[in-house]
């Protein structure tokens, strides 16, 4: 299982985001069950994404990336794409759902015909 880079800062985030084609990003909080439950399964979902970068992102500890992201729950689950936000899930995520979208985008981004 691919594990997530662990940022701590805005800075951090921003470093990430550019020093990588394609980012991924998972923001969450401690005390959320939501966010614990569902970590695990996205980071087996990422494996079949090896061109994506993934992070995680602690809400406690980066309190600014709500600012940054617009972010009034969590998790969210964030895919850029050279900077630019092409998927974003928040709070209840369909693991199915969420795939079918990646699969859609990283065949169109990653790998085009």
């Amino acid at each position: 299982m691919r594990e997530f880079d662990h940022i701590k800062s805005l800075e951090e985030t921003e470093q990430f985001i550019t020093q990588h084609r394609f980012t991924f990003i998972y923001i969450s909080s401690p005390n959320c069950s939501v966010c614990h439950g569902l970590k695990p399964q996205v980071q087996e979902l990422m494996n079949k994404y090896p061109e994506i970068k993934i992070a995680h992102i602690d809400t406690q500890e980066v309190p600014k990336i709500a600012g940054r992201f617009s972010i009034f729950t969590v998790p969210v689950l964030l895919l850029l794409i050279e900077g630019k936000e092409y998927l974003r899930e928040a709070r209840i995520v369909h693991m199915d759902l969420l795939e079918e979208k990646l699969d859609k985008i990283y065949k169109n981004m990653v790998d085009p015909q």
